[in-house]
């Protein structure tokens, strides 16, 4: 992989992708946006670490947000709080709300600015990994409800998406392995060059670079989302390592020893690579090296001891499903989803008790 790639702005229909330094990219947008007022999204992490970034582009009169961080606050309550601050501090139809954070930030300020007086425009600043590679591309917008991963939600377009790698030096390493789950998934489902590339990445923190494999990814995100941009067939396979994955995560968020969003996708996708051989065939020699290297990266966070009749609660709540079926998105080689896979509860249940 060529870590010297010069990341170049991508165009979808209606928003675009931006790798300029964050500082020019957001005062250019600012300059040729016509807004009212300015309104700011962050929680404590992105306050402290983040903000003074892109500070001295943003307006004396700016406004900003305050919530919490984590996927424990990605509720309706925090979003009362985000629509009260805008409606207190004047936000009409022509504001504009930066979303500076994480998936959680992201998704949720997205949400509420579509919501929001049936919508006001946004910008999507990403500032972890995870949601730089994926969470920030795609246009899905949405909260956990009743510990149901993004079970109220939408599709909606934020005016600009802008990436700037800097802002991984603010995170811990937990967080970057917790984003790089998603790389490791794009490759799976649509890359097997990019996977054959990934075996060199011994340890996450060892990554010194990330331009190379943060727009690899999006340029994978981007075109399945171009091809199928409501999830009607292709984009489903970016569920791949979800359906299981999310019902791990949205448990363990229950328990006193929570997952981030990645390692529980990581596991997500060891169990959905069995399930591949099953019903897709595929490979032994596949299943082993994803599972090698999903091991490798992710040992520590393996889940031990879970309920599995509460995995299975959750997996029949997901909004994938179709006629109370279990939908997933598989495997049949390594770099090529299949969506729309059913699986009956049963093979479920077997799969779980011999994980």
């Amino acid at each position: 992989m060529d870590l010297d790639i010069v990341m170049k702005r991508l165009d979808l229909h209606t928003y675009s992708i931006q790798f300029d330094g964050v500082q020019t990219a957001l005062s250019k947008l600012l300059k040729e946006t016509a807004y009212s007022s300015l309104f700011v999204l962050v929680d404590e992490n992105t306050r402290e670490h983040c903000l003074s970034l892109i500070k001295d582009t943003l307006p004396d009169n700016t406004k900003i947000i305050d919530i919490q961080s984590g996927e424990i606050h990605k509720t309706l309550d925090t979003c009362k709080i985000i629509w009260e601050a805008l409606l207190n501090g004047g936000a009409d139809r022509q504001s504009l709300l930066i979303n500076l954070g994480g998936g959680v930030i992201g998704d949720m300020g997205g949400f509420c600015a579509s919501t929001f007086m049936r919508g006001i425009r946004f910008v999507q600043i990403p500032t972890t990994l995870l949601s730089q590679v994926d969470a920030s591309v795609g246009s899905k917008l949405g909260v956990d409800f009743q510990q149901v991963k993004n079970i109220i939600g939408l599709f909606q377009d934020p005016i600009a998406v802008l990436i700037d790698p800097t802002f991984l030096k603010t995170l811990p390493s937990a967080e970057l392995r917790s984003g790089y789950a998603e790389v490791i998934k794009h490759a799976l489902i649509y890359d097997a060059e990019l996977w054959a590339q990934l075996q060199s990445i011994d340890q996450v923190a060892t990554v010194g670079k990330w331009d190379a494999l943060i727009y690899r990814s999006v340029q994978i995100k981007q075109e399945i989302v171009e091809q199928d941009r409501k999830e009607k067939s292709l984009r489903k396979i970016l569920n791949f390592g979800h359906t299981i994955g999310h019902a791990i995560e949205s448990y363990f968020l229950t328990t006193d020893t929570p997952l981030l969003h990645g390692e529980a996708i990581a596991w997500g996708m060891y169990a959905e690579c069995i399930l591949s051989q099953q019903l897709l065939g595929l490979s032994d020699q596949d299943v082993q090296s994803a599972h090698r290297y999903l091991e490798k990266i992710y040992a520590d966070k393996k889940p031990v001891k879970w309920d599995t009749d509460a995995l299975l609660k959750y997996m029949r709540q997901d909004k994938k499903n179709v006629n109370q079926k279990i939908s997933f998105s598989l495997l049949d080689r390594l770099g090529h989803g299949v969506p729309d896979q059913f699986v009956e509860e049963e093979m479920l249940v077997s799969l779980f008790e011999g994980f």
